[in-house]
C-alpha cells in the first residue's frame, strides 16, 4: 500500500492493468482482523481521457495500463473477495 492514514489505505495505480488484483488484495489484507489497519481503501488511477491526452501531447505509451474505467469494470468481480469498501478516484483532465 502506498499510504496509510487514519485507517484509510491509499494505493496509487499507474502501472499495468495486470496489477489490479494485487492492488485490490492489499486493501483486503490490511483489513483482516489480524492486521486491522484500515476501514476503507482509496484507489487512485488515471482515466482513459488523460491517458489519451498524455499520449497525444507527450507520446507516452499507456497501452495495457490501469484506468479508472477498467477498475470500475473489474471491481464487481472482486465483491466476494474484498470485504472492505474501496473508493476509486480517477485523475482526469478537461480539454479546452
Amino acid at each position: 500500500m502506498d499510504f496509510l492514514k487514519e485507517r484509510t489505505g491509499i494505493e496509487v495505480g499507474f502501472g499495468h492493468g495486470s496489477f489490479i488484483g494485487i492492488d485490490l488484495f492489499k486493501f483486503q489484507k490490511a483489513s483482516y482482523p489480524g492486521s486491522d489497519k484500515i476501514d476503507v481503501g482509496v484507489y487512485i488511477v488515471t482515466t482513459r481521457n488523460i491517458q489519451k491526452m498524455m499520449k497525444k501531447e507527450y507520446n507516452q505509451n499507456w497501452e495495457g495500463s490501469l484506468s479508472f474505467e477498467k477498475v470500475i469494470r473489474y471491481l464487481p468481480h472482486f465483491k466476494s473477495t474484498i470485504q472492505v469498501s474501496v473508493y476509486v478516484m480517477g485523475i482526469d483532465f478537461i480539454f479546452q
